[in-house]
């Protein structure tokens, strides 16, 4: 997970060596979401049917070709397929990795597994930016050392997941895999609606930092030190997480409600930073937002995946994780399209006011028909 978010505090220096436009950030940025999307789509159920190691191998498989694509990076197509091919690593670990934490945890362990690879999930995340930021930085060769020690990182992966036992019994051979299609069972509808509305803002919100936020500090707030734009936007990763492992306190049907106001504030600090330039108000924005997008996302994904019927949950979480890669993916090319007539500042407000439109539609919808189910 953290080769998915090292380019983040490249990007103003890519811009610079191939000379592209804001929209073009965005559009590369997106073309990892749409790499999850087919992954998540086609072989969502890869790692129930062909076995958890072969899965993680290909996964990894992936994140080594990315590596190696911005390693050999002379032009910018380079970059849309390192993002492809990262996106598809993206989208073979999100489940298949959680669950096998989960298979090899010892009697009783199911909760902290969980928290383990939430916490994995989203630190990783975090750490991308943190450790292409500082190698940036400090550092020699700021466009190939990040992704040679992601390159060696992955290496030590492989070694490590080859020592792991196989947790599926009889997995089948890799044609057996089968397209999983999107399922909304009618009793789910009522949860789905505002946990789906709640996560495409939160991931829009977290799509929106990772691909232009480090240049909206470089050339508003003269933020020029990489590492402190990778921290910036690390934040709302671990400020997730701390959301993420608060729902266990507050329960599902409090925690949903909650990370939309939460959500909604960080958003408000977004819109102020936006509007001030004020470097204060980008890390509240960082952090206040982090901790919404945590609190409603993963009290989302256990309110829905409590009222799917058995034999449909992991197609109705798919479903889920669809709407909310969508997230990441639109909204951000919106902001690079506007960024073109209206201006960065501009763009991001435009972006901020639809999203704050969401997160309030889905607080209204909450508090009219709440949601009742608590986190198992």
């Amino acid at each position: 997970m953290t080769g998915t978010t090292l380019p983040t505090p490249l990007y103003p220096l890519y811009q610079e060596k191939f000379g592209f436009s804001e929209l073009t950030v965005t559009v590369v940025y997106a073309v990892y979401a749409f790499g999850v999307i087919g992954v998540l789509l086609l072989a969502g159920n890869a790692s129930d049917t062909v076995g958890r190691r072969p899965t993680l191998l290909w996964g990894l498989g992936f994140a080594a070709a990315s590596a190696v694509c911005f390693l050999s990076a002379d032009a910018l197509a380079w970059l849309y397929a390192g993002r492809l091919l990262s996106g598809l690593s993206a989208g073979l670990f999100t489940g298949a990795a959680t669950a096998y934490v989960m298979d090899l945890a010892p009697p009783g362990g199911q909760s902290r597994a969980t928290l383990v690879a939430t916490a994995a999930n989203m630190g990783g995340l975090g750490c991308g930016p943190l450790l292409a930021g500082l190698l940036a930085e400090y550092a020699p060769e700021p466009l190939l050392l990040p992704f040679a020690v992601h390159l060696a990182l992955v290496a030590v992966s492989v070694l490590v997941l080859l020592r792991l036992p196989e947790t599926v019994r009889d997995p089948a051979p890799l044609t057996a895999v089968r397209p999983q299609r999107p399922a909304l069972p009618a009793q789910v509808r009522p949860v789905f609606v505002p946990a789906a509305i709640a996560s495409f803002a939160g991931f829009a919100l977290f799509g929106v930092f990772t691909s232009v936020s480090p240049a909206f500090l470089g050339r508003f707030l003269h933020v020029d030190n990489h590492a402190v734009s990778g921290l910036i936007v690390a934040l709302a990763f671990f400020a997730s997480t701390a959301g993420q492992l608060a729902v266990g306190r507050f329960g599902v049907s409090r925690s949903l409600p909650l990370g939309c106001a939460v959500l909604f504030a960080g958003l408000c600090f977004l819109a102020g930073a936006l509007s001030a330039e004020l470097l204060v108000l980008v890390v509240l924005a960082a952090v206040v937002g982090g901790v919404g997008q945590g609190l409603s996302f993963r009290a989302a994904l256990s309110a829905v995946a409590a009222a799917a019927p058995v034999e449909q949950r992991a197609a109705v979480i798919s479903t889920l994780f669809v709407v909310a890669y969508t997230g990441i993916s639109i909204p951000v090319i919106g902001v690079g399209l506007l960024a073109g007539p209206l201006g960065l500042e501009q763009a991001g407000l435009v972006f901020t006011g639809c999203m704050l439109l969401l997160v309030t539609s889905a607080a209204v919808y909450l508090l009219r028909r709440p949601v009742r189910t608590e986190a198992r």
